[in-house]
C-alpha cells in the first residue's frame, strides 16, 4: 500500500536539528530536521527616515500594482519625477516624529520583533523545536524571500504564511500573499504552503479589541462620548471590483459594539490615509471627528482596528493629524486607543488562529 506522505530521505540524527541522511558517503552534509515554518507577515518599514531610505521604501511600495493599480506609462513617470522627489521630506519627518530611536528602528518594526517573540514562545511550549516562527516585510527589510530562504535552510518542509491583517483586501493580504509565492519561484524545493485568511471576525480578536477598549474607558476620567474605529481607506472602486474589504470592516465594528453592547451611535465607522484624487471609502476620520465635534462631542476615543501594530498612520496620522482636526473643530479630549500590538490578548488570538491552520501539520 501506498504511504499517504511523500516519501523522504531516511535521516540518522547526530545531534539535535540536524542528522545525516542514512546510507549516504560519510562526507555528506548534514540536513536539517524536518521543521514546520510560520511566517508572520506586515505591511513594512523604511530603514531609516533619511530622503535615500524614504525613497527606497516609497518606490517599492507606491510600485505596487496592488496598491496603485494604474498604467505604468501613466503612474511611473509621476511617481518617479514628482512624488519621490518630494515626498520622502514630508514623510521622513513624519517617521522621525515616532521613530524608536533607542532602537534605531520604526515603532512597527519593534512592535513586530515583539509579536514574533511571543508567539514563538507559545510555539516553543506547546510544539517544541518542531515550529519555527519568524517575520518577513512585505516592503524593505527583512524581506519575504529572506525569510522563505531561512526558513527552508532550517529544514522546513511546511510554511504558513500568515499575513497580519485582520480585514482582507487587495492592497495589503492580497500583495502579501503575492511576495510570498514569488518567493517560493526561486526555491529549488519548495516547501508545502498555507496561507492565513482574514480574521476579522474571529472571537479571539473581537474579544481583545474590546479588552483595549474597555481599559481605556476604565483609565479615562471623563468617559469619552463617542468610539470611533478608523480603518485604512482605499478607493471606492475596489469595493465595486469585488474587494471585500468595506463589508469585512464593517462586520469587524458591529461585532465589537456587540460584544461591548453599546448603541450603534456610539461606535461608527470611518476611513483615513486617503491617497489620490479619486473618491475614496467614506465618511473620512478626519473630516468625520470634526464634525463629530462641531455637533458639540466634547470627547472622543478612535480605535484602530485594521493595524495589527502601531505605525506611521496610527502613531502620526491618528494620534497627531486627526486629534489635531477634533480639537481645532472644538472637541477637547481625544483618546487614541493603541494598537493590540503585543498585548496578551492579542498574541493569545494570533497564536490561536496559527494552531487552527496549522492543524494536520503538527501533532
Amino acid at each position: 500500500m501506498l504511504d499517504a506522505q511523500p516519501a523522504r530521505c531516511p535521516i540518522a540524527h547526530d545531534k539535535p536539528g540536524q542528522g545525516r541522511l542514512a546510507h549516504a558517503p560519510a562526507d555528506h552534509p548534514p540536513v536539517p530536521q524536518t521543521k514546520t515554518g510560520v511566517l508572520i507577515a506586515n505591511l513594512g518599514t523604511p530603514d531609516n527616515y533619511d530622503y535615500w531610505s524614504m525613497r527606497r521604501y516609497l518606490n517599492e511600495f507606491l510600485s505596487d500594482k496592488r496598491v496603485i493599480d494604474y498604467p505604468s506609462w501613466k503612474w511611473q513617470p509621476l511617481l518617479q519625477l514628482i512624488i519621490l522627489s518630494k515626498r520622502p521630506f514630508t514623510s521622513g519627518a513624519n517617521y522621525r516624529s515616532i521613530w524608536n530611536h533607542d532602537k534605531g528602528e520604526s515603532p512597527l518594526m519593534t512592535i513586530t520583533k515583539d509579536q514574533t517573540a511571543g508567539i514563538a514562545a507559545r510555539m516553543q511550549a506547546r510544539f517544541g523545536g518542531d515550529v519555527v516562527v519568524d517575520f518577513c516585510m512585505r516592503y524593505g527589510n527583512p524581506s519575504t524571500r529572506s525569510k522563505v530562504r531561512a526558513l527552508v535552510e532550517q529544514g522546513c518542509e511546511r510554511i504558513l504564511f500568515f499575513p497580519l491583517y485582520p480585514q482582507y483586501a487587495g492592497a495589503t493580504t492580497a500583495t502579501a500573499n503575492d511576495q510570498f509565492f514569488r518567493a517560493l519561484m526561486a526555491e529549488k524545493w519548495q516547501p508545502s504552503v498555507r496561507t492565513v485568511p482574514a480574521y476579522f471576525d474571529h472571537p479571539l480578536y473581537i474579544e481583545a479589541l474590546a479588552q483595549s477598549v474597555e481599559s481605556a474607558w476604565a483609565a479615562a476620567e471623563e468617559k469619552p462620548e463617542v468610539l470611533v474605529a478608523s480603518y485604512h481607506g482605499m478607493p471606492q472602486r475596489y469595493l465595486r471590483e469585488g474587494d471585500p474589504y468595506h463589508c469585512q470592516c464593517a462586520k469587524t465594528t458591529r461585532l465589537l459594539r456587540e460584544r461591548l453592547g453599546w448603541a450603534e451611535d456610539k461606535v461608527q465607522t470611518t476611513f483615513q490615509s486617503v491617497f489620490g484624487s479619486e473618491e475614496w471609502l467614506r465618511p473620512y476620520t478626519v473630516e468625520h471627528v470634526a464634525r463629530l465635534a462641531e455637533s458639540g462631542v466634547k470627547r472622543l476615543a478612535v480605535v484602530a482596528p485594521a493595524f495589527s501594530a502601531d505605525c506611521i498612520e496610527t502613531l502620526e496620522e491618528i494620534n497627531e493629524e486627526i486629534r489635531e482636526s477634533f480639537e481645532e473643530a472644538g472637541g477637547e479630549q481625544f483618546t487614541y486607543i493603541p494598537c493590540l500590538n503585543d498585548d496578551a490578548a492579542h498574541v493569545d488570538a494570533l497564536c490561536a488562529i496559527i494552531e487552527d491552520n496549522l492543524k494536520g501539520w503538527t501533532g
